[in-house]
C-alpha cells in the first residue's frame, strides 16, 4: 500500500499522543517500521543514550522515492487506509505520525531503496523541515539517522535519566523485539560495543540465551506448541527475580505491557514462589484482530481486549500446565503407626523445672520486643523450636536470619562501613544487555557494598570481592538482583532498600540446612536484639508462639 495521508474522519479515531518521549521511544518506533518493512536483519546504533545519535538500518522494502518526503507529513501511512483498518490492525505501526514525531525534536537523515529502484532516496530534516534531497548509492532497504535528539526542546531533557539509563531501556527495547522475532538478526551498538547480537535462525531459545544468558535459558520451560494460541518459555519455580522485569508478553508479535497478562502469568506459579519473587517469562499470543483494540494509547505498549476472562484462563492453564509437567511427584509417606508416647511428669514437678528454668527472666531493658527464649531443637531443618516464659515458639530460621542480616546491611549502609571479604578464585557472571548497561551506570553502588567487577569477555564480568556476609550465600544470583533493583525507578532511599534485601535474602540460612546447637542460639540471640524481630524484610513471620493455656486446651488440661 502506498504512503498517503489520511482521511480526517480516520485521523479522529486514532488515539492522540506524543509518541516521542525519551530515547527508547524513538528507537521503538523505527525498528517497528523495518519489520512492518518485512526486514530480516535490523542494526541499531545509539550513543550517548540515544540523545547523540540513534540509527536504525533495515534491508527491508524501503520506501519509494516518490512517497519519502510525504513520509514525514503527520497520519501520512501506508498501513492504514479506512475506519474498518482500524478494527482489525496487523502491523505494528499504523498512525503515520512516528517520522513526523521525530523529525520535529531532532536533525533526521533518511536513505532508503525499494528492489526495483537503483539509487536510494535520501532526504535531510532540521527541526521538521526538508533542507536538502537527492539521490545516493544504497542497499536495498532502509536506514535512519536521529541527531541531537531534544536539543531544541530543552524542557524535555529535564526528564530524562542519565545516558547510561536511556541506554539501559534501548537495550531493554531491542531485546524484546528480538524475543518477538527470533527469525529476524537483530544487532544493538551502544557507544560504539557490541550490546547484542541474535542469530536471526527462527530459535527462541537461542534468543533467550542472548538475552537471559545461558544458564537461565537451559533451564527455562516451553509452554504450549510454537505457533499455539499461547507458547513461549517460563522459569521453573526454583529460578525468581525481585522484580516483574523478567515477565514479556507478545499479542500477535506486539510487545505489550498489561496487568491482566502479568497477573495470569503469577497466579500459575500460586504456592510456588516466595512473596516478593516473580517468575521470568516469554509468551506469545496469538488473537484474532477483532478481538484485541491496539489504539488505546498512544505508544502503543497497552492494549484492551475484548474476552479478558477467557484470556486470563488460557494463558494461567497454559502456564500452569507446563510447571507441572516439570514438577516431579511427591512421595506419599504412610503414616506411622506407633506413636512415641514421652514420659510424663507430675504437674508441681513441672512448675518446679518452669520455675527454675526462668527464674531471672523478668522484664529487662532491650531493644527488642521478645521474651529471652532458650533453644530446644530444630524441627525439619527448618523451624527452631524454643520455649520461653509463656509457652512454645517456633522460628523459622532463614525468614528470621533474614531479618537480621537486613538491618544489619542496613547499618553499615548508615556508617558506610561494608565488611568486604575476597573470593580465593574470581566467580564468572554473565549479565543481559539491560544489566550490563546497569552496571556501567551503577558500578560505584556496587563497589559501596564491596562487590569488585571487571570485564571479562562480551557482558561477562569477573567478581573479585564481595560484601562479607554474602560468602555463603548464591552469589551471582544476588548481583543479578541488585542489577535489575538498580534499574527500577524510585527514590535513592527505596534502591538502598532493596539492595539490603538482596543481599540478606542471599546471604541468610535455608530453610532444610541443618544448624548445630551453637548456630541456632547465636540466631536466636541476635533475632532478639533485632528492632523489628516478628517479621522478616518480605513481611512473612519470622516467629510463632503457642501459649500455655493454648497448650493447656489443646491436651484437655483445662476442662
Amino acid at each position: 500500500m502506498p504512503i498517503k495521508v489520511l482521511a480526517p474522519e480516520v485521523v479522529s479515531k486514532i488515539a492522540a499522543g506524543e509518541v516521542v518521549e525519551r530515547p527508547a521511544s524513538v528507537v521503538k518506533e523505527l525498528i517497528e517500521n523495518s519489520l512492518d518493512a518485512a526486514a530480516t536483519q535490523v542494526s541499531i546504533e545509539a550513543r550517548g543514550g540515544g540523545l547523540n545519535l540513534i540509527r536504525v538500518i533495515d534491508n527491508g522494502t524501503g520506501i519509494p522515492a516518490t512517497e519519502a518526503t510525504l513520509a514525514f507529513h503527520r497520519y501520512a501511512t501506508s498501513k492504514v487506509s479506512n475506519l474498518a483498518d482500524l478494527d482489525a490492525i496487523s502491523s505494528l505501526g499504523f498512525r503515520g505520525e512516528a517520522l513526523p514525531a521525530i523529525a520535529a525534536v531532532a536533525q533526521v537523515e533518511l536513505l532508503t531503496r525499494t528492489p526495483e529502484e537503483l539509487a536510494g532516496a535520501y532526504l535531510n530534516l532540521k527541526n521538521g523541515v526538508v533542507v536538502e534531497t537527492g539521490k545516493r548509492a544504497c542497499p536495498q532497504g532502509t536506514s535512519v539517522t536521529v541527531r541531537h535528539l531534544f536539543q531544541n526542546v530543552p524542557a524535555r531533557l529535564k526528564f530524562l535519566k542519565s545516558p547510561a539509563t536511556e541506554s539501559s531501556r534501548v537495550s531493554n527495547l531491542v531485546s524484546q523485539y528480538s524475543l518477538a522475532f527470533p527469525e529476524v538478526r537483530f544487532s544493538l551498538f551502544l557507544d560504539g560495543r557490541m550490546a547484542l547480537q541474535t542469530a536471526g535462525n527462527g530459535v527462541l531459545r537461542d534468543v533467550l540465551v542472548k538475552v537471559h544468558g545461558l544458564q537461565t535459558a537451559e533451564a527455562m520451560i516451553p509452554v504450549g506448541e510454537v505457533n499455539s494460541q499461547v507458547w513461549g518459555f517460563v522459569s521453573p519455580y526454583s529460578l525468581a527475580r525481585s522484580s516483574r522485569g523478567h515477565l514479556s508478553f507478545f499479542i500477535n508479535r506486539r510487545w505489550v505491557q498489561s496487568r491482566l497478562l502479568s497477573r495470569a502469568t503469577e497466579d500459575a506459579y500460586e504456592g510456588l514462589l516466595m512473596t516478593g519473587k516473580h517468575p521470568i517469562a516469554v509468551l506469545n499470543i496469538s488473537l484474532p484482530a477483532q478481538d484485541i483494540d491496539v489504539n488505546v494509547h498512544p505508544a502503543k505498549l497497552e492494549v484492551k481486549f475484548r474476552n479478558e476472562q477467557a484470556l486470563f484462563t488460557a494463558v494461567q492453564r497454559a502456564v500452569r500446565s507446563a510447571l507441572v509437567k516439570e514438577m516431579t511427584v511427591p512421595q506419599v509417606m504412610r503414616p506411622p503407626s506407633v506413636v512415641d508416647v514421652p514420659t510424663f511428669i507430675s504437674q508441681k514437678e513441672h512448675l518446679s523445672r518452669q520455675e527454675e528454668l526462668f527464674e531471672g527472666f523478668a522484664p529487662r531493658p532491650s531493644p527488642g520486643p521478645l521474651p529471652i527464649l532458650r533453644v530446644f531443637g530444630q524441627l525439619s531443618a527448618t523451624y527452631i523450636i524454643a520455649e520461653g516464659p509463656d509457652g512454645l515458639y517456633l522460628i523459622d530460621q532463614h525468614a528470621a536470619h533474614e531479618r537480621i542480616l537486613f538491618e544489619r546491611v542496613r547499618a553499615q549502609q548508615a556508617s558506610r562501613a561494608v565488611e568486604v571479604q575476597g573470593m580465593l578464585e574470581p566467580l564468572t557472571i554473565e549479565v543481559t544487555p539491560r544489566q550490563e548497561e546497569m552496571l556501567r551506570a551503577g558500578g560505584e553502588i556496587l563497589d559501596s557494598y564491596g562487590f569488585a567487577m571487571e570485564p571479562f569477555g562480551p557482558r561477562t564480568y569477573l567478581l573479585r570481592t564481595v560484601p562479607a556476609l554474602l560468602r555463603e550465600g548464591n552469589i551471582a544470583q544476588a548481583v543479578i538482583e541488585i542489577l535489575d533493583s538498580l534499574g527500577e525507578e524510585g527514590e535513592s532511599g527505596k534502591r538502598e532498600e532493596r539492595i539490603a534485601l538482596s543481599l540478606a535474602c542471599h546471604s541468610a540460612v535455608r530453610a532444610g540446612q541443618v544448624l548445630s546447637p551453637e548456630e541456632m542460639h547465636q540466631l536466636v540471640r541476635e533475632l532478639e536484639q533485632a528492632e523489628s524481630p516478628h517479621t522478616c524484610p518480605h513481611g512473612r513471620p519470622t516467629i510463632i508462639r503457642f501459649t500455655s493455656s493454648q497448650l493447656e486446651r489443646e491436651f484437655g488440661r483445662s476442662l
